[in-house]
């Protein structure tokens, strides 16, 4: 009898496992069935390749800030003027790049190796393509030709030459006249000393006829013209330099007569502060319409960015904007620009561009022609469970050798539903001291 109950016990155990088995195995299966793949995961999903995020998206993480496992992260602007168009150059938010040239991975062309840093993963065609509008170019004299370079103690070597300044022009003049209705900036640290240097450069390279001239820039702080008489006049590019004298050599604009500009590296991203560059007006002078804010360190990280790009950027972006006499920056150059914890600085340009164009808290939810204020109901993306455990993962760009690497977003046009600002309170909450439209 006894040995019949051990039995029956036994056997009970066995079906109990293999019920709990099955339930576990089911689980599983509806997890997987559940899970978004194939395009349909949105920001901040769990992923594991690039096909499984959306449109605008890649896949990415943060270890930074303890986001080991990869989630879909954006990578692309929207292009205010495709929702807002229609109104002065100035009253509108553009992604910057710092040193665009200076691309990990980049092959040296002097046969040496590089000894130098960098700012950016991908090819400046690529940063076009993905929103940028903003290109800041180191030009230098080397080799009896204009180069884009790092300096070391103020000349170009080759151990610090990226490539030939002719090489990254042909690409903005390829995407200009791809995309004929769009507008690019470059500022140019200029150490450039060859007699017309510049302006033979540019002609060279085909962009001269996209030029915005310097007689029809506004002196006195008013606005520019719309972004459609520049479209219209095929006043595409605009270019400044560092070189004051060269407004009146060669027709390139002197930067901070036109331009307000925070300063550059560590102070530029000190809590709290956001000073002048010495070279700048005050910030809240009236003497200029455009203000391009900086903010990266002194000495660019990659796997510091997407923590960089997180909470600490929209508040200095509403730290800036005080002390700029309420004035939203028209430029937001940044290092490593895809690099965030979900939305990053994509998601804070959604937000200055929605508060300053129509009075929403994203450009996503703006209406053309509709009152100031107006809004559509975006969602906002919330963070998801990270059920995702494959540890390390691959992908098209490279980071470094330290990082895990991302995937290059699937497309180029954005999903609207998808876009709010993760960061939008310290927006929202400096926009209620302006309450006017545009600056």
């Amino acid at each position: 009898m006894l040995a019949c109950l051990t039995d029956y016990l036994s056997l009970c155990r066995v079906t109990a496992a293999i019920g709990y088995l099955f339930l576990l195995l089911f689980s599983f299966f509806i997890t997987v069935y559940t899970a978004c793949f194939n395009g349909n995961c949105q920001v901040l999903g769990s992923c594991s390749q690039a096909a499984d995020c959306g449109p605008g998206l890649y896949c990415g993480n943060c270890p930074a800030l303890g986001k080991s496992q990869p989630f879909c992260t954006r990578g692309q602007a929207i292009i205010p003027t495709s929702i807002v168009g229609g109104l002065p150059f100035n009253k509108y938010s553009w992604l910057m790049t710092h040193n665009s040239f200076s691309i990990v991975d980049a092959p040296s062309l002097q046969g040496v190796q590089r000894l130098t840093f960098y700012n950016q993963e991908d090819t400046v065609t690529n940063q076009l393509m993905n929103g940028v509008r903003g290109l800041m170019l180191d030009m230098y004299d080397f080799n009896g030709d204009i180069w884009l370079c790092h300096s070391f103690r103020g000349q170009c070597f080759n151990f610090t030459a990226f490539q030939p300044a002719i090489n990254t022009l042909r690409e903005v003049e390829t995407f200009l006249s791809q995309n004929p209705s769009e507008i690019v900036t470059i500022v140019i640290e200029d150490y450039v000393h060859t007699p017309k240097g510049l302006s033979n450069l540019f002609v060279n390279a085909g962009l001269d006829k996209y030029w915005f001239p310097v007689s029809k820039m506004p002196k006195k702080g008013e606005d520019w013209p719309t972004v459609n008489e520049m479209v219209q006049a095929n006043h595409r590019l605009l270019v400044f330099t560092s070189v004051a004298s060269k407004e009146a050599e060669e027709g390139i604009a002197y930067q901070w007569k036109y331009i307000l500009e925070n300063e550059a590296g560590d102070p530029g991203v000190k809590p709290g502060s956001c000073p002048n560059r010495k070279e700048s007006r005050p910030l809240n002078s009236k003497g200029a319409s455009l203000f391009l804010m900086n903010y990266f360190p002194s000495y660019p990280v990659e796997t510091e960015a997407c923590k960089e790009h997180s909470a600490p950027l929209a508040d200095m972006i509403g730290t800036c904007f005080k002390a700029a006499g309420s004035m939203m920056p028209n430029f937001l150059a940044v290092n490593f620009y895809m690099r965030s914890d979900g939305g990053g600085v994509f998601y804070d340009l959604d937000s200055m561009n929605g508060q300053r164009l129509c009075g929403c808290n994203t450009i996503a939810a703006c209406q053309a022609g509709a009152p100031f204020g107006s809004c559509k109901n975006i969602t906002m993306p919330s963070s998801s469970t990270m059920t995702n455990t494959a540890g390390s993962f691959s992908g098209s760009v490279q980071f470094s050798k330290s990082a895990s690497t991302i995937y290059y977003p699937n497309q180029f046009a954005i999903g609207m539903g998808k876009i709010q600002g993760l960061h939008c309170g310290t927006l929202q909450h400096m926009e209620k001291e302006d309450s006017s439209p545009t600056n």
